[in-house]
C-alpha cells in the first residue's frame, strides 16, 4: 500500500472513530450535535490560546534548568529544585523572559513535587521589600510569600504536590501547587548597583531541601545532566516557530502531567469534540483532515489573537493601558492569560504589582526611536505605591536595548531631577537630552519602534479605584 493510501485509510479510521465517540459518550449517553467546519475553526484558535501559555512554560523550563550546576556564571539558570539568582540586573544581552525588569533582582526557582515535597527557607529580608510568588503550569500564581503577605521575619515553608498526602514537621506551613510542577520567580528590591552585595547576602540564603532531607546533614546537589541539543533561544520564539503538530502534541503531553483546573472543563469538552482529549497523546495525522486542517492554520491566526488581547486589554488611559484583574489567577479567561504569558510571563498578581504599558503617545501614534518624547508627573500624581516604582524601556522584541549610559529603566530610586513645584519630567529619546537633563533621561533603541512599561510594586488604593492615572507620553516638536 502507498503512503497516500495508507494516510487515506488512517483519516478513514480516525474519523470512524471520532465518530463513535461522538455518538457514544460515557455510561450510553448520546455526545452532543458534531462541530461545523466554521466551528471547528474557531475551536482549533481557542485550543491554541488555552495551550500557549503551558507550552511556553515547559519551553521556558527547559531553558533555564539546562545546566548542570548552580554557579555564577549559569545566573538564574539551574537544576531543578534548586534556586539561581541573577546576582545582577539583566541587560540587553538577556532573552530569556521577555519584558524583564531592572528593579529587582531574581531569583528562579523550578521546582518538581512529584515525588516529595520541596522545603523552602527563607532569611528575615531586614524589611527589605521581596515577594516569592509561586505559579503552576497554567501559569496561575497561587500564593506570594513575602513582604505584602507574610512579612520579611525568616520563614520555612513546604511546597507540596497535588495528590501528596504524607506529614510534614510539625507546624511548618505548606502550600499545595495545582501542578507538580511549577515555578517560583522571586523579585528581592534592589536599589542600584551599590545594593547588588546586600541583596545578594539575601539571595545565598534562599535554601531548598527535599522533605526526605530535611534535618539532615546538608549534601552536595548532584551535578545534573545537560542536554546539548537544546534550543537555547528566546523560548517565546521558539514557541512562535513551532507548527502545529509538535505545539498540539506537546500540550497533549503536558495535558498528562498537568491537572486542568476546575473552570476549564467547558473548554475541555469542547476540545474532547475535536479529538484533542486529555490524558491521551495528540497525533496530528490521526484526526480528521477537516481538524488537521484548523489546527495546522491555527497558530498564525492564534497569535495575532494574543497579540491583540494583550494590546487591547485592560482600561486605558493617558496613552496607557493597565491590566488588572485577573492577572496571576485567570480562571477561565484564556484569551487573558495567554496575552499576559506572551508579554509578560510569570507576571504577578496586581495586589504585588501593576504594569501599566504604553505602546503609542499621547496622540495614538506607535513609539518611535527617532522622536522625543516626555512625561510629566505632576506633584500629586506620581505612582501611589507601598514600594517603589519605575518606567521601562523595551526595544520591538520585547527586550532590553542597548544605549550608552546602560540604563534600561528609571525611577524613584534613582537621583532624579524634580521642578520647583515637586513635579517631575522624564524624557525618553535616543540622544542624551541638555546635560542637566540627563539624570531624568531613559535612552530609546537605536532604531526601529518601542514600548514601555511602568513598574508599580505594591500599588495603593488610587491604582485600582482609577483615580490615579499615569502621566501622558507626549511628542516633542
Amino acid at each position: 500500500m502507498n503512503k497516500r493510501k495508507l494516510n487515506s485509510w488512517r483519516n478513514l479510521l480516525a474519523g470512524i472513530t471520532m465518530a463513535c465517540s461522538l455518538m457514544f459518550a460515557s455510561n450510553g449517553v448520546a455526545a452532543a450535535t458534531p462541530l461545523t467546519a466554521d466551528e471547528i475553526k474557531d475551536l482549533a484558535v481557542d485550543a491554541y490560546v488555552y495551550a500557549y501559555p503551558m507550552v511556553l512554560m515547559e519551553i521556558t523550563r527547559q531553558v533555564s534548568t539546562n545546566v548542570g550546576t548552580v554557579s555564577n556564571k549559569s545566573g538564574m539558570r539551574a537544576p531543578m529544585n534548586q534556586f539561581g539568582h541573577a546576582s545582577a540586573f539583566p541587560d540587553d544581552s538577556f532573552d530569556a523572559v521577555v519584558r524583564p525588569n531592572a528593579d529587582t533582582l531574581y531569583s528562579s526557582l523550578w521546582y518538581d513535587v512529584s515525588k516529595e515535597p520541596l522545603i523552602v527557607s527563607v532569611a528575615d529580608s531586614g524589611g527589605r521589600y521581596y515577594l516569592l510568588p509561586l505559579m503552576d503550569m497554567w501559569t496561575d500564581i497561587f500564593t506570594s510569600p513575602g513582604k505584602r503577605t507574610s512579612g520579611t521575619g525568616a520563614q520555612v515553608f513546604a511546597i507540596v504536590g497535588p495528590e501528596w498526602a504524607g506529614k510534614l514537621p510539625k507546624d511548618m506551613k505548606s502550600y499545595r501547587s495545582p501542578t507538580a510542577i511549577g515555578w517560583v520567580i522571586g523579585r528581592t528590591q534592589t536599589n542600584g548597583v551599590a545594593d547588588f552585595p546586600a541583596v545578594r547576602a539575601f539571595q545565598a540564603e534562599l535554601k531548598t531541601t527535599p522533605l526526605s532531607a530535611w534535618g539532615k546533614p546538608a549534601n552536595t546537589m548532584p551535578e545534573a545532566k545537560v542536554n546539548a541539543a537544546q534550543d537555547m533561544s528566546a523560548p517565546v520564539d521558539q514557541v512562535a516557530k513551532m507548527d502545529a503538530a509538535t505545539f498540539f502534541a506537546l500540550f497533549g503531553k503536558l495535558l498528562k502531567l498537568n491537572p486542568p483546573h476546575v473552570a476549564d472543563h467547558p473548554m475541555l469538552d469542547r476540545l474532547a469534540r475535536m479529538g484533542i482529549v486529555a490524558g491521551s497523546d495528540v497525533v496530528l495525522s490521526n484526526l480528521t483532515p477537516s481538524v488537521q486542517d484548523a489546527l495546522i492554520a491555527a497558530p498564525a491566526i492564534a497569535q495575532k489573537k494574543i497579540v491583540l488581547s494583550g494590546r487591547r486589554a485592560g482600561n486605558m488611559a493617558n496613552g496607557w493601558r493597565t491590566m488588572l484583574s485577573p492577572i496571576g489567577s485567570f480562571g477561565a479567561d484564556y484569551n487573558r492569560r495567554a496575552a499576559v504569558a506572551f508579554f509578560g510571563l510569570g507576571a504577578n498578581v496586581p495586589e504585588d504589582a501593576v504594569y501599566p504599558s504604553a505602546f503609542a503617545d499621547a496622540d495614538g501614534k506607535p513609539l518611535d526611536s527617532g522622536a522625543k518624547y516626555v512625561m510629566h508627573f505632576d506633584k500629586e500624581n506620581l505612582p501611589p505605591v507601598r514600594a517603589f516604582w519605575s518606567l521601562t524601556m523595551y526595544n520591538d522584541r520585547q527586550f532590553f536595548t542597548a544605549n550608552p549610559i546602560k540604563r534600561f529603566a528609571i525611577g524613584d530610586r534613582d537621583a532624579l531631577k524634580y521642578n520647583a513645584d515637586g513635579s517631575l519630567d522624564i524624557y525618553i529619546q535616543r540622544d542624551a537630552p541638555d546635560a542637566d537633563k540627563t539624570s531624568n533621561w531613559l535612552p530609546a533603541p537605536a532604531s526601529g519602534g518601542f514600548s514601555m512599561n511602568l513598574r508599580l510594586y505594591w500599588p495603593k488604593a488610587p491604582v485600582f479605584d482609577g483615580t490615579w492615572m499615569p502621566a501622558m507620553v507626549k511628542r516633542q516638536l
